[in-house]
């Protein structure tokens, strides 16, 4: 038998916050899997592909990155890998860490 997480939103603060019940911190845990000039491989665990495809999208319309992509693996064993490679001119962490600043901005702007 196999136990899986119950995932639940609740309001926190005026905004919908996600979760998973028992948890107290709602980060993202990510692993570095390669870090080069212009290349970054990140193994994101406990994320769906609603939030990937977003991230892919907009990194793909970042007029830095060159190509990104994220590759599910298998859903009950592997956490999904996220692939970025910038045109050189910017460093994909600098580059992934605008593309979140600004999601954030915009769901923090969302009122119920």
């Amino acid at each position: 038998m196999v136990a899986h997480e119950v995932k639940t939103c609740f309001l926190m603060d005026g905004k919908v916050q996600y979760g998973v019940v028992g948890r107290q911190s709602d980060n993202m845990p990510v692993k570095v899997l390669i870090h080069e000039k212009n290349e970054l491989r990140l193994r994101i665990t406990g994320e769906s592909h609603t939030a990937l495809q977003i991230l892919r999208d907009r990194l793909n319309n970042h007029k830095s990155v060159e190509y990104a992509n994220y590759f599910p693996g298998h859903p009950d064993l592997d956490p999904p890998e996220f692939y970025i490679r910038t045109t050189g001119k910017a460093k994909p962490d600098v580059v992934l860490n605008e593309i979140i600043s600004s999601l954030s901005s915009e769901f923090d702007s969302l009122t119920l």
